[in-house]
């Protein structure tokens, strides 16, 4: 009996003497059905036992690593060409993970708040304008586009790793219902146009700010606000939404957000709030040049709130002057919706149709240097005023036009006294020539400088012009 015991002893030591075997797993973000990004170095990671072997094999492809000392490994696939043909994505060590059905192409990451996240469900009960062409609001009963891959973020899990690596999907059905609509519209655009795969990772929640998509770390690190109390739960939606999906690789990212922070009447403050994530996230994907493209927020009728803020109805274009400075940042662009509100819609336009499109346009002309495509429609260049006739230059890829072939709207003038009235405003070449009965010295010009303002100056390709103000501090 004794040398059993003994002999069942030393059975136990010896299995627990054998050190634990941690199986490869790997981040939500890389799964079945995902597109990778082409042309650009493909990171692949995860985590195993420490010093566990991971090699990693994809189209003729083959790198191995171990793991590291905490159980990390990551590996780079050198940069691929776009394919539209499913392949296998494996990774083994000791256990074996074969990814289905992987694409390659381009990658976008769309963030921000309710109007990012607008669903394609919600988008298909907007009543549409009559006008020509097809019909984007029946694009869910029309969708089925093995192309198109959508991967839309889930605050609780994303952290978490994975097992089944389901998360990503095919443009259609149930999982393109739950998905951004001006996300989708982006990707099919870029689809027709360039003919590659696109994939988009949606990460966004409804009435969020901005500040909970920075983290911490990079609010410290910013002089403008190091040492001081950031209000609006800094890193909260960063730790859990944005920081998981580096090192991924992506073309660039998408965001539309705002609408939280004028209802709080800022400007500069929101304007550097812009340009610390936009840095932040580049320096998360170790990428200073990665596109960051915007949209400046509709027409709503902000001053009617009845908070502790008091807004006016200037507070609007105050707000959106902030977000265009924010240009000034390399790689950046902002499209207009100026003409995109209705009633019905309220703060959320349902157009998000044409809110993707213009945010390709921009991706089309300045990403992927298609030519030909114009992505910006006209913008406030110089003032000279001879007479009493102010003469506005603008900016344009296109001719100046009146949207509905009516007198120029929302252009106000004022003299030396400083009191705006509204003003005639004519067409002249690339010139809009503004004056008004009574100002016998112009000294500014607005334009679209109230929160309903719709103006009806575009370019003749179709995109409106953006506010501005020539009497700016």
């Amino acid at each position: 009996m004794r040398r059993k015991v003994l002999r069942l002893y030393l059975v136990l030591a010896l299995f627990l003497s054998i050190p634990a075997r941690a199986t490869i797993t790997l981040p939500r973000i890389l799964g079945h059905d995902m597109v990778l990004q082409r042309e650009k170095p493909v990171p692949i990671w995860g985590t195993a036992a420490p010093g566990e072997a991971v090699t990693v094999q994809f189209a003729g492809q083959r790198a191995s690593t171990k793991a590291d000392a905490a159980g990390k490994w990551q590996v780079l696939l050198k940069p691929l060409k776009a394919s539209a043909t499913p392949a296998e994505l494996v990774i083994s060590g000791s256990n074996t993970i074969r990814l289905r059905n992987i694409l390659v192409g381009e990658v976008w990451v769309c963030s921000g708040q309710s109007n990012m996240e607008y669903t394609m469900r919600k988008n298909s009960k907007v009543t549409r304008p009559d006008v020509p062409g097809p019909n984007p609001v029946d694009e869910l009963n029309v969708a089925h586009n093995p192309a198109i891959r959508i991967f839309l973020v889930n605050r609780k899990t994303l952290p978490k790793p994975d097992t089944l690596h389901h998360d990503w999907a095919i443009a259609q059905d149930s999982a393109l219902r739950s998905f951004s609509a001006a996300a989708y519209f982006f990707a099919k655009e870029l689809n027709q146009r360039l003919d590659v795969p696109v994939g988009m990772v949606a990460t966004s929640v409804p009435g969020s700010r901005i500040e909970p998509w920075i983290s911490g770390e990079a609010f410290a690190k910013d002089p403008a606000f190091a040492g001081k109390k950031v209000d609006g739960d800094p890193g909260k939606f960063w730790e859990t939404m944005v920081r998981p999906l580096a090192p991924l690789a992506v073309r660039g990212f998408l965001w539309y957000q705002g609408e939280s922070n004028c209802f709080l009447a800022e400007t500069t403050t929101y304007n550097q709030k812009m340009r610390t994530l936009i840095g932040s996230w580049r320096a998360a994907w170790d990428d200073a040049n990665l596109p960051f493209y915007y949209v400046s927020l509709a027409p709503f009728k902000y001053s009617d709130t009845h908070d502790k803020v008091v807004l006016t109805r200037e507070t609007l274009p105050l707000f959106r002057e902030a977000q265009a400075a924010v240009l000034q940042e390399p790689h950046t662009g902002m499209i207009e919706t100026t003409d995109l509100a209705t009633a019905e819609g309220g703060i959320h336009p349902g157009f998000k149709w044409e809110i993707g499109r213009r945010l390709a346009l921009l991706a089309l002309a300045d990403t992927y240097k298609m030519p030909g495509v114009v992505a910006e429609g006209p913008v406030f260049r110089s003032l000279k005023v001879k007479g009493n006739v102010a003469a506005v230059s603008f900016a344009s890829a296109t001719p100046l036009v009146s949207k509905d072939g009516q007198a120029l709207t929302n252009f106000v003038i004022a003299g030396p006294d400083g009191v705006f009235v509204p003003a005639q405003a004519r067409i002249e070449g690339q010139q809009v020539l503004v004056s008004a009965p009574g100002v016998a010295h112009p000294t500014a010009v607005r334009f679209g400088w109230d929160e309903v303002a719709q103006p009806n100056l575009f370019s003749t390709a179709g995109l409106p012009a953006r506010p501005f103000r020539t009497d700016r501090p």
